[in-house]
């Protein structure tokens, strides 16, 4: 199969599961969806940004060749034999309507979407892999590697060995904001996943020069709508405060989805929405 086949194929199988597949549920008495139509991307596994995420993130953080390797010991591999799929899975409009009304705490959709959601994500990696391998194509997920851990970045705090917003970054699908979420041309109010597979793809040519090209903070220096809307006060003019915000979320809104909403896990994204980037790479007309 050839690169541009290899991609179609592949993009089909993603939206496939999300658009039809009744796995895709925010487990609603209405089984409603937890996912619109997602966007894919791809990646060369040797894309030099992911030597470069080991000095930018830390020497923990996976190449693709690194994760493949451990995970298939006995296939001899380069790196440019690889390819990264990246997908973003953007909230619903239910979901992102009723979470911009909140100011302190998720909305019962974004909290099952960010709870129920996710796994819903996790079969899609499953199923994306199984698919791979059923047409001869070794494939593993990072998120769902036993190799997969939380680590602790020299630079930036909280981290993992494996980011998939940096490998949607990678291949082409969106930049980081003000508050660290990607910003992609479905907007800020999403999940995302990724796939490396045995096959030999083209680098990638990613429509932006910057890692916070879309963030109007950056490249305008106006906006700063997620400042106003982080209920705990972790995001400011000098970025995202990752300690802030993971003890509001641990403490504050997990407390919350179980004694309110009866859901064991937590969530918040309130920075997601009612902002200019909520669905879309904004622009100056976006600012209110």
């Amino acid at each position: 199969m050839k690169a541009p086949e290899f991609k179609k194929w592949t993009e089909s199988i993603i939206k496939d599961f999300i658009l039809n597949s009744p796995e895709n549920k925010l487990e609603t008495a209405e089984n409603e969806k937890a996912w619109a139509e997602p966007l894919v991307g791809f990646a060369g596994g040797a894309d030099p940004l992911f030597a470069a995420y080991k000095d930018h993130v830390g020497p923990f953080h996976f190449t693709p060749l690194e994760i493949f390797s451990k995970t298939f010991p006995g296939i001899p591999i380069e790196a440019g034999e690889l390819t990264v799929i990246s997908w973003i899975l953007p909230q619903s409009d239910k979901t992102k309507s009723d979470h911009r009304r909140e100011t302190q705490y998720p909305s019962e959709r974004w909290a099952r979407a960010r709870i129920y959601g996710e796994k819903v994500n996790a079969k899609l990696r499953s199923h994306v892999v199984a698919a791979l391998e059923s047409a001869g194509y070794a494939a593993v997920a990072p998120q769902l590697s036993p190799l997969w851990e939380r680590k602790e970045s020299p630079k930036y705090g909280f981290a993992s060995c494996w980011s998939e917003r940096h490998a949607a970054y990678a291949a082409g699908l969106g930049t980081f904001g003000l508050s660290d979420g990607l910003i992609t041309p479905k907007g800020k109010a999403m999940r995302c996943g990724s796939v490396v597979a045995r096959f030999r793809m083209p680098a990638a040519q990613r429509p932006y020069q910057s890692h916070q090209a879309y963030c109007l903070f950056f490249t305008k220096g106006k906006c700063g709508k997620c400042i106003e809307r982080c209920p705990a006060g972790a995001i400011s003019e000098k970025g995202h405060d990752k300690i802030a915000c993971r003890k509001y979320i641990r403490e504050v809104t997990a407390e919350y989805v179980k004694t309110n909403l009866h859901m064991e896990g937590h969530a918040c994204g309130l920075c997601q929405t009612a902002v200019p980037c909520e669905s879309k790479i904004p622009t100056l007309s976006d600012i209110g």
